[in-house]
């Protein structure tokens, strides 16, 4: 979601609840989503990211690419050209045995914030009178 733009607080609306700074989050997603759908093309992540994004926000194609880019460079992803088909060759992504790793990592890291953050949100519930939201 881009900044300004919040569908709880309305449009133009100074807001930081679509949590959209955490762009971190794009990492974990995309390695997530190799390991589901085996070798997939950049435009095909785009679509997935949106059903199974971890927050408010729209992921950003540039996002994506730039996390695939720096992916690839610490060999957690490879891309090979995908000259099948009609149109120009396209990339085709895929998660290597180290990325494997490193999403484990993830879920690790996750699985720590999830919980921090449902211990958060009943504290402040408490603070505020207001049962947490189920």
């Amino acid at each position: 979601m881009p900044r300004g733009h919040c569908h709880r607080h309305g449009e133009g609306h100074p807001c930081s609840c679509a949590m959209g700074n955490l762009y971190r989050f794009v990492e974990p997603l995309v390695l997530y989503l190799l390991k589901k759908q085996g070798k997939t093309h950049g435009y095909e992540l785009i679509g997935a990211m949106q059903d199974h994004a971890l927050t408010d926000s729209t992921v950003e194609p540039g996002a994506l690419y730039r996390t695939l880019r720096r992916l690839e460079e610490n060999s957690f992803v490879v891309s090979t050209w995908d000259v099948s088909g009609a149109g120009p060759a396209r990339r085709l992504y895929e998660l290597t045995e180290a990325g494997e790793e490193h999403l484990l990592e993830w879920m690790v890291i996750l699985d720590h914030l999830a919980k921090s953050m449902t211990r958060f949100v009943a504290e402040m519930g408490e603070l505020v009178n207001e049962p947490a939201v189920p």
